[in-house]
C-alpha cells in the first residue's frame, strides 16, 4: 500500500527524531568517556573494584560501595513501588467511582510534580528520626529506599493506568460475555494485555531511581561503605558526584566522570534487558 505525501513526511520526521535521540545518547557517552579518559588511561578498570577505599586524592578509586548502594536502593524502591503502583492503577481504573478515580489521578500527578529536594527534606526531618528510633542513625539505605519509592511510585501508577486505559474495549466485552468476575477480567485479560506498558513504566521508574540525586543525598547518610544491612548509612554514585564535583580537580574530577559513565552504562543495560524481554515475548 502506497503512502500519502503527509504519511511520508510524518515518517521522515519520526525517523529524524529517532536518529536525533540516538545521536544525543552517543554524544553523551562520548563526552563522559572523554572526561573520564585522564584517569582511565592510567588506572586499570579492575582498580575501581579492588582498591581499598574511595580517596582519589591518594590514588584510591574504589567505586564498589557506591555502586552497591545505587543498585540496592534502586532495586528496593522498584520492588516496593511496582506492586503499589499497579494496585493504584487497578483501583482507579476498575474499582473507584469516576469522581474518586479522577481525584485520585490528580493526587498521583501532584506527587509526580513534587521536587526531589522536598521529598529529601521531608525524609530528613520526619522519616529518618522515625527509623532512627528503631535502629540508629536513621539516615540509612532503608530511608533512601523509602524516599525513592515515593518518588517513583507516580511514574509506575500513571504509566500502568495509561496502559490499562489502552486495553481494547473488545477484550473487556469478551470477558463480560464469558461471565468473568471483575478480578477475573483484571488478572486474566487487562493486566496481560497491558503487560508491555507495565514493563515500560517499571523501566522508567528504575531509570529515575538510578539517576536520583538530591532526595537520596539528604537521607542516606553519605558514608562510603559497603552496606551490610538496611540500617547502614550509604552513599550512591549520584550523591558522590554532587558532593565532590564542586572541588574536584585533575584525576579526582575524571574519576567522578567514571562514576557518571558507570551510571549511564547501568541505564543502557536496563534498557537493553527490557528490549530483549520485549523481543522474546514478541516471538513467543
Amino acid at each position: 500500500m502506497s503512502l500519502s505525501r503527509a504519511d511520508r513526511q510524518l515518517l521522515a520526521l519520526l525517523r529524524g527524531c529517532a536518529l536525533l535521540s540516538a545521536v544525543i545518547v552517543l554524544l553523551i557517552l562520548l563526552f563522559l568517556l572523554r572526561e573520564s579518559w585522564p584517569v582511565l588511561r592510567q588506572v586499570p578498570l579492575l582498580r575501581f573494584v579492588t582498591d581499598a577505599s574511595w580517596h582519589p586524592v591518594d590514588g584510591l578509586y574504589q567505586l564498589t560501595p557506591m555502586l552497591s548502594a545505587t543498585l540496592y536502593s534502586t532495586l528496593g524502591a522498584v520492588l516496593l513501588a511496582t506492586p503499589l503502583g499497579i494496585a493504584s492503577a487497578v483501583f482507579s481504573r476498575y474499582y473507584a467511582p469516576p469522581f474518586l478515580a479522577g481525584l485520585y489521578r490528580r493526587l498521583i500527578e501532584l506527587l509526580a510534580g513534587i521536587p526531589s529536594v522536598v521529598y529529601g527534606f521531608w525524609g530528613l526531618i520526619t522519616l529518618a528520626p522515625l527509623i532512627g528510633r528503631l535502629h540508629p542513625p536513621g539516615v540509612s539505605l532503608l530511608t533512601g529506599i523509602l524516599i525513592l519509592t515515593l518518588m517513583i511510585l507516580p511514574t509506575v501508577a500513571l504509566t500502568v493506568d495509561a496502559a490499562l486505559a489502552a486495553v481494547p474495549i473488545a477484550y473487556v466485552r469478551g470477558a463480560a460475555a464469558l461471565g468473568l468476575s471483575r478480578w477475573g477480567l483484571i488478572s486474566g485479560v487487562a493486566l496481560p494485555a497491558a503487560r508491555s506498558g507495565i514493563i515500560a513504566g517499571i523501566i522508567l521508574a528504575a531509570g529515575r531511581a538510578i539517576g536520583e540525586t538530591m532526595g537520596v543525598l539528604m537521607v542516606a547518610g553519605n558514608v562510603v561503605q559497603q552496606p551490610l544491612s538496611l540500617f547502614d548509612s550509604v552513599r550512591t554514585l549520584t550523591a558522590n558526584i554532587a558532593l565532590e564535583m564542586a572541588y574536584a580537580t585533575g584525576e579526582h574530577r575524571a574519576a567522578l566522570f567514571v562514576s557518571g559513565l558507570a551510571l549511564m552504562l547501568m541505564v543502557l543495560v536496563l534498557v537493553g534487558t527490557a528490549e530483549l524481554l520485549f523481543r522474546e515475548r514478541r516471538y513467543d
